[in-house]
């Protein structure tokens, strides 16, 4: 007989999303780029040739570019979703819908060649379809030279021109760009406002401009004896062309190219020991000069903690750029706001630097799992300025944001498309909050040791791959001994909640006997602290079966191990062997790392209440 049954989505999802390491395989892209920009009209014409490596089992008939200006016109998706929304963004709200045309973005393909011969393509929306002169066999490589123009819109929104704070341009997302293809097939998504996903790739781009701008971006400068501005080294002059100026950056193992451009641009430069050069580019001001000084310290510390903590930096270089409309990472480089107060400068320039562990070493696909990039990238810079500012509590502000979305009733699976959220609300808490939760619980889960030991292994298996939500989570499994998959369905792909409480305390030949309620869905694993009335304290470990096995004890901290709690029961008995009478206090879960959404039932003073009782009832 065969019996067939019918997949669950949180099944299908794991499903989708593993694949043996083994067979791993990635695309591949070589990009050279001309690019040349009239800064009167704003528009811009370039030459591209990509090298396309199919490295993937499949043949290709079809590809498809990205192109991310097209949003930025009156009817386009990104301008009818932010107009429909609840919770719009304001920066954009509905004035993309009000552009005229010399106001709108655009990019525009005049010509497209593979291997020399003309192929046919159609535009829709921000997506270009590409119907192959010849397939793409596997293993195998194919030429596409392009002719394309643009013009870059005045509605900022990470790209545009001419921003609140007066950046001139702010240049991300500007070029056609080949989509993804992997084990889930081709990754053209419409632009609709969120994440992105790209192939690893070589970028070698030459960008001609009038020569009072300043230019800052992905890659290394390959001309600064021609440039100038801060490039050329002490001692030596630059001579500047009456002309316009072209700037040569070349980028290697990069997901993405991006750039700015400003003519006030003032350029420090900070060494990281061991590590990379940093270089910041900004205007000036009576706004930016101090704080963006001190911010330089900040920055040279946060690289020094990540490198230790989470793996080390690949590239010599990294560059923090004033533009665009917040903070915005890239690959080599990340554009921030720079007015304001220290402390905001310097919380969004260690966010955008935590990306390029999590998005640009690690290059998770974050259209479908924003939560693996966000969420990371919140937590590893929330303990990195911790490790400066000295908190003690680098997550409580993570934990505040996801119990609030459960309060809202708005809160939605964290592991789905980006665009595809209900309101912008539940999309973010779900992409930084709840990812940031997420690796903080694991800690939980798994102990400290292993969970930093397990970061630096999974950053080390695969930088410079696009790892899935199951591949993380084979990384701790495998470092910690322990069972997670549980975990990982549980608070991605369900809105189940995690809540514990008492149910009766009583006392049967000289033991407490302590009923525990699991009144969530969410099952965990349950540390539990016993306060006793002279002062000392005792500390129990109630595993879950679904973990099987124990989290390492603290080191400073001993235990007693229960049985394990299956998780099919609702309630479970601890037994204590001291007399009711000598207990002052229970406590659930003391250093509150669980995800509770109900912690005032996590602790019962013995005093306050008669034993007997169930205080759910």
């Amino acid at each position: 007989m065969n019996i067939r049954f019918p997949l669950t989505s949180s099944l299908l999802l794991i499903l989708l999303t593993t694949r043996a390491q083994s067979s791993y395989w990635q695309q591949r892209v070589e990009y050279t780029m001309n690019v040349s920009m009239n800064t009167s009209s704003h528009q811009f014409e370039g030459d591209q040739k990509l090298i396309y490596y199919n490295n993937s089992p499949d043949t290709l008939s079809k590809v498809y570019y990205h192109l991310y200006f097209n949003a930025f016109q009156p009817g386009s998706m990104m301008d009818v979703r932010s107009r429909n929304i609840a919770d719009p963004d304001r920066r954009v709200g509905d004035r993309i819908s009000k552009l005229k045309d010399n106001e709108i973005g655009y990019q525009h393909i005049a010509s497209l060649k593979q291997d020399k011969k003309d192929v046919s393509f159609k535009v829709n929306g921000t997506v270009l379809e590409v119907t192959l002169a010849k397939p793409i066999l596997p293993k195998s490589k194919s030429v596409f030279e392009m002719k394309f123009n643009g013009q870059i819109p005045i509605q900022i929104r990470r790209s545009g021109r001419d921003n609140r704070e007066g950046i001139s341009y702010s240049m991300t997302q500007w070029y056609p760009k080949m989509a993804e293809y992997d084990f889930q097939g081709w990754h053209a998504y419409q632009y609709v406002a969120r994440e992105f996903h790209g192939v690893w790739g070589d970028f070698d781009v030459k960008i001609t401009i009038d020569p009072k701008f300043v230019l800052a971006g992905t890659g290394k400068l390959q001309n600064p004896e021609k440039i100038g501005f801060g490039y050329e080294k002490p001692g030596t002059s630059v001579n500047k062309p009456n002309g316009n100026l072209t700037w040569h950056f070349v980028a290697k193992d990069v997901i993405d190219f991006a750039w700015a451009a400003d003519p006030e641009y003032a350029h420090d430069i900070a060494q990281v020991p061991n590590g990379p050069e940093l270089h910041f580019f900004y205007q000036k001001n009576e706004k930016t000069t101090d704080t963006w000084k001190k911010m330089e310290d900040h920055a040279v510390k946060v690289f020094q903690y990540l490198n230790t903590h989470f793996g080390k930096y690949p590239f010599e270089n990294y560059s923090i750029i004033q533009g665009g409309d917040g903070g915005m990472e890239y690959p080599m480089c990340t554009l921030i706001l720079g007015e304001g107060q220290l402390a905001g400068l310097t919380g969004t320039m260690a966010h955008e630097v935590s990306h390029s562990w999590f998005q640009m070493a690690l290059a998770s696909n974050e259209s479908l799992h924003a939560w693996m990039d966000e969420g990371f990238t919140d937590f590893a810079s929330s303990e990195a300025m911790a490790s400066i500012t000295g908190s003690s509590n680098p997550h409580e502000g993570s934990y505040r944001g996801y119990f609030a979305l459960v309060a809202s009733g708005l809160q939605e699976p964290a592991d789905q498309h980006s665009d595809h959220f209900n309101t912008n609300r539940a999309y973010s808490t779900a992409a930084y909050s709840m990812g940031s939760v997420f690796l903080e619980q694991l800690k939980y889960l798994i102990g400290e040791e292993n969970f930093y030991k397990g970061m630096l292994r999974y950053y080390n298996t695969w930088k410079m791959k696009h790892p899935s939500p199951n591949d993380f989570i084979r990384v701790m499994e495998k470092t910690s001994g322990l069972e997670l998959g549980w975990y990982l369905r549980y608070w991605v792909t369900t809105t189940k909640h995690i809540d514990y409480g008492f149910g009766i305390i009583s006392e049967a030949n000289e033991a407490t006997l302590v009923d525990i309620k699991r009144i969530g869905d969410f099952p965990m694993p349950i540390d539990l602290q016993v306060s006793y009335k002279d002062g000392s304290t005792e500390n129990f470990y109630i595993p879950m079966n679904e973990l099987m096995g124990n989290k390492p004890q603290d080191k400073d901290q001993t235990r007693s191990v229960a049985e394990t709690w299956p998780w099919v029961y609702p309630t479970y008995t601890l037994k204590i062997n001291k007399k009711l009478n000598d207990i002052a206090s229970l406590t659930i879960d003391p250093q509150q790392k669980m995800a509770d959404i109900d912690r005032k039932n996590n602790t019962v003073s013995i005093g306050d209440r008669k034993p007997f009782t169930d205080p759910t009832k």
